[in-house]
């Protein structure tokens, strides 16, 4: 939920700060009063397009703040401890957009920067904008199926994720043949010269870390007579002379004389010692006869430094030619390998992945089965309450219908295959157009939304269309920038009466004109403007008291203003909505 929001120098409004609460909050205000940018601000906060434009003329940048309080356990929680933000001591989060005149906008989220991207990834399970644009888009092929499929939920949510695994299996299938058929000379001669680097590498036979312990043998190899004169001194000074000089004693003679002197004595402090140098002298016994396996080992045989100057100008070609140590060279063998098992271009190699592909095509039809009988079920649940939305929106003769069809696949689209003799196009969201018709009366027949519906009722079902998938919409905050324009009248206040339904479950937000939708909140702002010495307009955002709300709803109400019959007309209009907002919650109950 959104608890709060302050914007500054953002348009027309200077300074502003909005203390919003659960149900349903109306925003309203006189014409270029600056009533869209709180929509605007709330726009900038879900990641949107950052515009210099938008700037308050006069002042240095744009800053719009909010703070949200994310459901524990849910993604926008998950995504806070991501980013590393932290939170207030109250569980809140302060998201804030920061505007630039030279066009550059920075993001923060919880005291840290982060990217635009990350305020859009929290907007997606906490914020939605609705707006006039969002009609538009409505009338794309595309999102008249997520309309569907966000309807559907599980029921098309499951289908479609097997269908888009398999169609990748497929599609990669399909790719790697059709490589193999039609640069077969190219792959033939790659995978000779792979086979003869592999040869190459065979015929070596280099170990792991082989060329490492070569260049330590090398260099003792090339220091064989100082190593064993330095062994032979250190041993001689350990262990005594072989001829047993004894003007030369050994320090295991010298550790034992002493330790045999401490031991004569009956004083515990000197035999406590006496045993310590009884360790030294375990130590230097150890010592000695390591020394004198280093000696044996010590090979002097000079044709071995030989071969191992061969061996390592053998693995320097190879190291030369494929990798930067004997380690790399087998990791590119090892790459190569694969790479030439994929190069197969033999008939029995395209035949065996020609199978596959059918197999997996087969499989993919399948699934592309699944998926439309899904949708075609969702589709007659989605249109029939619609149409009953309609009905209750001043539209009781109109009838929505969501149509689901086969999505041709045009010549030589990659993605086509063939389901019951049709060439079908199989694109990531399965294969499958849906199209929202949408017949006004009886009298006329069943058209497409955007032919067969006119401005104020597209509105309608667009509203429609939230009321229904209201409770598959895991969004807590829906805003809604004047969906109700072009609409006056009794279909007026069945929007407003659909608003305060749909604020039952959501927190929400409307942007309106209309005085029989405002009379439907529960907390109504007002964007005021007023002139400034300077000569700019200067706008602010005040919550309505219950005189003040009067007055507004009756300037809305054609302009009547702070009149007797203006302010009864307004009176009125918030009684009838304060009784049906009651029937409506004793009828829930």
């Amino acid at each position: 939920m959104l608890t709060e929001m302050r914007i500054e120098g953002l348009g027309v409004i200077d300074e502003a700060t909005m203390d919003l609460h659960p149900g349903l909050t109306v925003v309203t205000g006189e014409t270029g009063a600056g009533k869209t940018m709180v929509v605007t601000g709330l726009q900038l906060l879900a990641g949107g397009r950052a515009d210099a434009s938008r700037i308050r003329r006069g002042a240095d940048r744009a800053i719009v703040e909010g703070r949200f309080r994310p459901p524990a356990g849910s993604p926008a929680a998950e995504l806070v401890g991501e980013v590393g933000a932290r939170t207030d001591e109250d569980g809140s989060l302060i998201a804030s957009r920061t505007l630039t005149p030279d066009g550059r906008s920075r993001a923060h989220l919880g005291g840290r920067s982060v990217p635009a991207g990350v305020l859009a990834e929290l907007a997606e399970g906490m914020l939605a904008v609705h707006g006039q644009n969002d009609q538009l888009r409505l009338l794309r092929v595309g999102e008249q199926r997520a309309v569907l499929d966000r309807f559907a939920g599980d029921a098309v949510a499951g289908p479609l994720s097997a269908y888009r695994r398999v169609r990748e299996q497929w599609l990669r299938c399909r790719a790697e043949l059709a490589t193999r058929r039609d640069h077969s000379r190219e792959l033939a001669r790659e995978a000779d010269l792979l086979g003869h680097s592999l040869a190459e590498i065979t015929a070596v036979d280099p170990q792991p870390g082989e060329d490492s312990a070569l260049q330590a043998e090398a260099r003792r190899l090339a220091d064989i007579d100082q190593l064993r004169d330095t062994a032979v001194i250190a041993q001689s000074a350990v262990c005594g002379a072989p001829e047993g000089d004894p003007d030369q004693p050994s320090a295991t003679s010298l550790v034992g004389q002493a330790r045999r002197r401490l031991h004569a004595v009956d004083d515990p402090a000197l035999r406590a010692l006496g045993e310590r140098l009884g360790e030294a002298a375990a130590v230097l016994g150890d010592v000695g006869a390591e020394l004198s396996g280093y000696l044996e080992a010590l090979n002097a045989d000079p044709t071995r430094l030989e071969q191992v100057l061969a061996r390592q100008a053998e693995l320097k070609r190879l190291t030369r030619k494929y990798a930067a140590d004997v380690d790399g060279v087998l990791a590119w063998a090892r790459q190569a390998h694969q790479r030439l098992a994929d190069l197969d271009t033999s008939d029995e190699a395209i035949a065996a992945l020609a199978a596959r592909r059918d197999e997996l095509a087969t499989e993919l039809a399948g699934h592309v089965a699944a998926l439309t009988a899904a949708r075609t079920a969702a589709a007659r649940q989605l249109g029939d309450a619609v149409t009953a939305e309609l009905a209750g929106l001043a539209m009781g003769q109109a009838q929505l219908s969501v149509a689901v069809y086969p999505s041709l696949a045009a010549d030589g689209d990659e993605a086509a295959f063939t389901l019951a003799g049709a060439r079908l196009r199989a694109g990531p969201d399965g294969a499958d157009d849906v199209e929202l018709r949408l017949a006004a009366h009886p009298d006329v027949g069943s058209l497409p939304v955007h032919k067969g519906a006119s401005g104020g009722e597209l509105s309608r079902v667009m509203l429609a269309l939230e009321v229904v998938l209201a409770d598959a919409d895991p969004v807590p905050t829906m805003v809604f920038d004047e969906i109700d324009a072009g609409i006056g009248g009794w279909a007026a206040v069945e929007i407003g009466r659909r608003l305060a339904r749909l604020a039952g479950s959501h927190q929400v937000v409307v942007v309106t004109h209309l005085a029989q939708v405002a009379a439907y909140a529960d907390r109504h702002l007002v964007v005021d403007k007023a002139a400034h010495a300077t000569g700019l307009t200067r706008s602010g955002v005040r919550e309505l008291d219950e005189v003040a709300r009067i007055s507004e709803l009756a300037r809305m109400l054609a302009g009547l203003g702070d009149t007797d019959t203006g302010r009864a007309h307004a009176e009125e209009l918030l009684s009838a909505a304060a009784a049906d907002k009651a029937r409506e919650w004793r009828t829930v109950l």
